[in-house]
């Protein structure tokens, strides 16, 4: 739960002050600008928490190769255009061992934060500046679901000719390495119209890594994306996204547990769900989550379940939305889902705003596709009938699995938030972790 009074805090905008002498992040003399990585890394490599380490572009860790970071290590991206953005690929057979702590976390951000060896915040960017650099990728040998049903595909983002940007395969074991207490910020870079890269991008990644304690502020796209790939991953923190907080693609077949999602001024779904897009068809789990809305985001929906999703969403709360957020079920094919027991929900908690008179009214069915539904993300492109759930329907159901609330303070459901008491976001939104 969140203290009642932090709540009015959420709209922070401003900086921190300054400090008297910040280093500059972009001056070449600076000794600790010295260590810059780019291109293709083939062997085995260790950042050190001494210095800044730089992204010069698009650097790879290749099959066969270690990239072990130590607890406290800065790593700054520059700035670039299309494929020069500054990303980290960890590629199919690579493996990362990035172990930060709550005291010490690793922190990945632009080359224009003034955030200096030893620090865990700079001053003079916040989370309005967003699109800075590129973001993390971590590719893997875990199935995934795509047109064709082929084994692997290019993860969004990476140039077609990289062959390093392959994802998938048939290993749901598969082990990409650690991460632990990492914060990603002021990325997702735009590489063309409508093509940014996301904070952390999970490409057909294995259940045999490890994933927790992730932080992405300040992203231009999604905070964390899922595509396919069977790794679980437990407690995830996003702030002031652009797009998508939490965002599951071609049937991820894992479980994402304790999320917190507070949505910033661009901010559009809390949660975006998509289902496959091949034959495979595997179930998610999404539980335990926080949602905070606010009143300034024009879009800022709570979720939206889409492309024959299947999977389950449990224990969740959700406060500081607009009465024109809702939970979508927005075609034929995932609505047949949840007809059939394939997409589930439980106990989610709404604390209602002005305008709703119960939770379950925040559950719409939006209508089905008819005609030119090859283009789905393309609204202009289609027809919809006027209800695609009659009897009974979505929210006469969700009148089973959700409770309105007072206020956040009364909730028994959500994330512990008391977990996320090491991040950016706490301190600079004062959450009151």
């Amino acid at each position: 739960m969140i203290p009642g009074f932090a709540l009015a805090m959420l709209a922070f905008t401003g900086c921190g002050d300054d400090d008297e002498n910040p280093i500059d992040p972009t001056d070449p003399t600076d000794p600790l600008m010295d260590n810059v990585l780019s291109g293709q890394i083939t062997e085995d490599r260790t950042l050190t928490a001494d210095a800044i380490w730089t992204l010069d572009g698009r650097v790879t860790i290749v099959d066969g190769v270690t990239l072990t970071i130590e607890p406290g290590t800065i790593i700054k991206g520059n700035p670039g255009a299309s494929a020069d953005a500054a990303v980290l690929i960890i590629a199919r057979g690579a493996t990362i061992d990035a172990e930060g702590t709550a005291e010490n976390p690793i922190i990945f951000t632009s080359s224009t934060d003034n955030i200096a060896v030893g620090e865990t915040a700079g001053t003079n960017l916040d989370q309005n500046d967003r699109g800075l650099w590129g973001g993390v990728v971590i590719l893997g040998n875990a199935p995934i679901s795509v047109d064709g049903n082929v084994e692997a595909a290019q993860i969004e983002g990476i140039p077609a000719d990289d062959i390093n940007g392959l994802y998938g395969g048939t290993d749901p074991n598969d082990n990409s390495g650690v991460l632990s207490y990492i914060s990603i910020r002021h990325g997702g870079i735009t590489l063309s119209a409508g093509n940014e890269l996301n904070g952390l991008t999970l490409g057909g990644v294995g259940s045999g890594t490890t994933i927790n304690n992730i932080e992405v502020v300040a992203n231009n796209d999604d905070g964390v994306e899922w595509f396919g790939g069977t790794v679980n991953v437990n407690n995830v923190f996003v702030w002031a996204q652009a797009d998508d907080a939490i965002d599951i693609d071609q049937s991820y077949n894992g479980t994402i547990d304790n999320v917190v999602v507070v949505l910033g001024e661009e901010s559009d779904h809390a949660l975006e769900i998509d289902g496959p897009e091949g034959q495979l068809i595997s179930s998610f789990t999404l539980e335990n989550a926080t949602l905070i809305g606010n009143s300034a985001t024009n879009d800022g929906e709570i979720a939206d379940y889409r492309s024959g999703a299947t999977g389950a969403t449990n224990n969740v709360l959700v406060f500081d939305f607009k009465d024109s957020s809702d939970v979508e079920l927005d075609n034929n094919g995932v609505a047949q889902n949840f007809l059939d027991g394939n997409l589930t929900f439980s106990n989610w908690q709404v604390v209602l705003p002005v305008g709703i008179a119960a939770a379950n009214e925040v559950f719409i069915e939006k209508g089905g596709c008819l005609t030119n539904c090859e283009d789905d993300d393309d609204e202009s492109m289609r027809t919809f009938e006027d209800l695609i759930i009659l009897t009974p329907d979505f929210t006469e159901r969700a009148a089973d699995w959700t409770s309105e609330l007072a206020n956040s303070d009364a909730a028994t459901v959500g994330a512990e938030t008391s977990a996320f008491g090491w991040t950016y976001s706490n301190t600079k939104a004062g959450l009151g972790f």
